[in-house]
């Protein structure tokens, strides 16, 4: 049997993080990764809980792959589905041969030897393990590129009654901090000029473990040795969590010149009422005076969220407060979803009380907002001169490139194939509602105008 894989990533950063890792580790066994699955004998679906829909989809893509021409090709289902359902999902997916959760990535390549020498056999992996810093940090130097994630810790400690992630990624495990530095400086010396640090609390980085020093977080503390690194450019993290968005992090805005002026900062919702039964340890007020206070320290900052709609017991009154906060913060782009319940959380038992109906018009009303309120954040750029990332050729258009301003503003501009992983200089000339359309300016400082 050949070894060529075709790996599918399903979800968040994190997922893609680790299919990035899982590559890197299967190449270095000997296994070729391909982009085409159908010229691949081995397809792994890296796939994601967090939402019913995304799991229809894997197991949808799992039983397709096994029919009609695909029969014979070794199926595996892994990362937090896999870990939530275990053996059970041989019943949805009678093909798949391996099941393997976010614990066992690692061990993939001696599971497919096992497999391939025995085509009737079949392995699950659900052990819960500590963080393999082998696999956390494992790249493919072929594969580096101007902007990448970097994982600096696994799990949460919290118990927001909606969410599945504590179940299948279990509690918070920390990456050592000159593990990170060291996979970064190996980055930035091949070319890396932006960083994403990934976590599923990523500003918990260290609590309990790492001493705050200075009155500065372990999370700050990585923020600034993440700075000295030369050739590093930009730094960007997500999801933190307004528990800990503490005045340390709200002052790196300033002091840390690296730290792009873009916070993705998840609500939830706007009303106390709902925060309290989602068990989420902040109140609306507590929320947009963290926003008031990065406003003050970096005027265009950038805010971004999450917004779960529909969730039980969510009347009228509660949406409204949501609405209200959009108002007010008027974030410049959200993901915004309709409840679903999620098996082994506290809320499946709460019922699912909100109509599918009264589901969707909320969702469209905030989708609306959140249109209205991107379109005038992109047309307040227009005029302006922004440094970019140049990051990949845009999907149409000849010599057609884009990038991301630091407030993380996609941009599509004129360029040359030599200047993808360059910072450049980009006049902003006008805007879509999502997309921001400028002029290379090769002369030009970045930021004056």
């Amino acid at each position: 049997m050949e070894k060529r894989v075709y790996i599918k990533t399903y979800g968040c950063q994190m997922n893609e993080r680790e299919s990035e890792g899982l590559a890197a580790t299967l190449r270095n066994h000997g296994y070729e990764i391909t982009d085409d699955e159908h010229s691949a004998e081995i397809i792994l679906l890296n796939t994601c809980s967090v939402r019913e829909q995304a799991e229809a989809k894997a197991i949808g893509k799992s039983n397709f792959i096994s029919r009609g021409k695909n029969q014979g090709k070794l199926v595996g289902i892994l990362g937090c589905m896999a870990q939530n359902f275990g053996e059970t999902l041989y019943q949805k997916s009678p093909n798949t041969r391996l099941v393997v959760g976010p614990d066992g990535l690692g061990r993939i390549p001696e599971y497919l030897d096992r497999l391939m020498g025995d085509k009737n056999r079949r392995i699950t992996d659900i052990e819960v393990r500590p963080l393999d810093r082998k696999f956390t940090s494992a790249r493919d130097e072929k594969k580096v590129k101007a902007s990448l994630f970097v994982s600096i810790m696994r799990g949460c400690n919290m118990r927001c009654t909606y969410c599945i992630v504590p179940k299948t990624r279990g509690s918070e495990q920390y990456r050592p901090m000159e593990d990170i530095i060291r996979e970064i400086q190996w980055l930035a010396e091949r070319g890396t000029r932006e960083v994403t640090l990934l976590g599923q609390i990523v500003n918990n980085y260290g609590t309990h473990q790492i001493p705050f020093i200075g009155g500065k977080s372990p999370f700050v503390q990585l923020l600034e040795k993440i700075q000295a690194i030369e050739g590093i450019r930009r730094i960007r993290f997500m999801s933190p969590h307004p528990k800990g968005f503490k005045s340390d992090l709200i002052d790196a805005y300033e002091n840390l010149p690296k730290l792009c002026p873009h916070v993705h900062l998840p609500l939830q919702s706007g009303s106390d009422r709902i925060l309290k039964a989602m068990k989420r340890p902040y109140k609306r007020e507590q929320f947009s005076s963290i926003v008031a206070a990065l406003g003050e320290k970096i005027p265009t900052i950038s805010i971004s969220t999450d917004i779960i709609v529909g969730f039980p017991g969510e009347n009228e009154e509660d949406f409204e407060a949501t609405c209200a906060v959009f108002d007010e913060i008027k974030f410049d782009m959200a993901f915004i979803f309709k409840y679903s319940p999620r098996p082994g959380t506290i809320a499946e038992n709460f019922g699912d009380q909100i109509s599918q109906e009264i589901k969707e018009a909320r969702n469209q009303i905030l989708l609306k907002k959140v249109e209205y309120y991107s379109r005038q954040y992109n047309e307040s750029m227009v005029g302006t001169v922004k440094e970019i990332l140049v990051e990949r050729r845009a999907r149409r258009g000849l010599q057609q490139f884009e990038g991301y301003t630091p407030e993380h503003r996609k941009v599509i501009f004129t360029a040359t194939e030599d200047l993808i992983g360059q910072l450049i200089s980009v006049k902003i000339e006008g805007c879509t509602t999502s997309t921001l359309l400028g002029k290379f300016i090769p002369s030009q400082v970045a930021g004056e105008a």
